[in-house]
């Protein structure tokens, strides 16, 4: 069942994929029960080349004891490389499950393995570096993959801030549809030097007005702007929870936090700026009553997640206006609709 699925998917959405010049995508999200996993493709099909899946188990509670785990690993293991048509070194497992806060889960960045296994990737006429091997992600988090090009559809001679950047993916996407100014924030110094790997693929560079800041997002902006430091379009995809050590903070939970991340962004955002905001929280509520005043917001989940992606609530995002105000602030679905709020 698997492997035919596989193979059904691979041959509809490779056919997609190539006319929206895109080289990597998601093949399979728990579509069937007995199979609970995602498998993503990253590179050509094996039809015509050739790429590499990587494919996330999630636990099984039918598998109560070690040996039945590893024949249904096995069985899944040899219905993806028949479905796909890959050899078994073109095919990476990683364990996922659901992220844990204070009880100690691992950080999505923390390294796992050091085999160093990077590929490079197309999306929209730009390429990224991917790591295939070393990380539970890859680098570059295909469901934000709309929102990536609507960025970069709207740079054009805009200061673009890219906050919580990871890899910096927005920010080459800024650079590629003419933004004046980008600064991008991310306080890894490990995945600051992969966007500046990325920046270079796509023959940009950090400069004067192109900026790479080694920071906590959270410190920057509580510090607020200088000297007129104001930005026409904020990007911001923060970790739903991080008890990281270089925090100043003890924990940032975006369930609690959010209010007071928005107001500290509000202050970095020029007139008529904007901000997309989104979250991978399966329990976040946006509060309109907490968006920032003299700010409007409508939620556009239902144009940012692509279509490859089976699970239509993978994230939810939201635009931001500044010098819009819908006529009542609450929370019904009413003063967030989408049609209110100008282009």
């Amino acid at each position: 069942m698997l492997a035919d699925r596989l193979d059904n998917r691979m041959r509809h959405v490779s056919k997609w994929a190539r006319k929206q010049g895109i080289s990597c995508f998601r093949l399979y999200e728990k579509d069937i029960p007995d199979f609970p996993m995602i498998v993503d493709w990253y590179g050509s099909p094996a039809s015509e080349g050739g790429g590499d899946a990587v494919a996330w188990f999630f636990h099984r509670t039918k598998d109560d004891t070690f040996e039945r785990d590893c024949e249904y690993r096995a069985a899944a293991e040899a219905e993806i490389l028949a479905g796909l048509g890959i050899t078994r070194d073109r095919l990476f497992i990683k364990q996922r499950g659901r992220q844990r806060s204070e009880e100690g889960g691992r950080d999505q960045y923390e390294r796992v393995d050091s085999r160093a296994c990077g590929r490079i990737v197309h999306e929209h006429g730009l390429r990224f570096e991917i790591n295939l091997s070393d990380y539970l992600d890859v680098g570059l988090f295909l469901d934000h993959r709309p929102t990536r090009l609507s960025v970069q559809q709207r740079a054009a001679g805009k200061r673009v801030l890219n906050l919580f950047a990871y890899t910096g993916a927005f920010s080459v996407h800024a650079r590629a549809g003419g933004a004046a100014k980008t600064t991008t924030l991310d306080m890894s110094k490990t995945y600051l030097d992969w966007y500046e790997r990325n920046l270079a693929l796509n023959n940009f560079e950090v400069n004067s007005d192109h900026r790479a800041i080694h920071a906590d997002c959270l410190q920057w902006l509580e510090a607020g702007p200088t000297g007129g430091e104001l930005y026409d379009i904020v990007v911001c995809d923060p970790p739903t929870f991080s008890n990281s050590k270089r925090m100043k903070a003890d924990s940032f939970a975006i369930d609690r936090d959010y209010p007071d991340l928005l107001r500290s962004i509000a202050r970095f955002v020029a007139p008529g700026g904007e901000v997309f905001f989104s979250t991978n929280s399966r329990s976040f509520e946006l509060d309109l009553a907490h968006v920032p005043a003299n700010f409007g917001a409508h939620e556009i989940s239902h144009r940012s997640v692509p279509e490859d992606f089976r699970n239509r609530k993978i994230h939810r995002c939201w635009r931001l206006a500044e010098g819009w105000k819908p006529k009542e602030r609450s929370s019904d679905k009413k003063a967030a609709n989408p049609d209110t709020l100008p282009e």
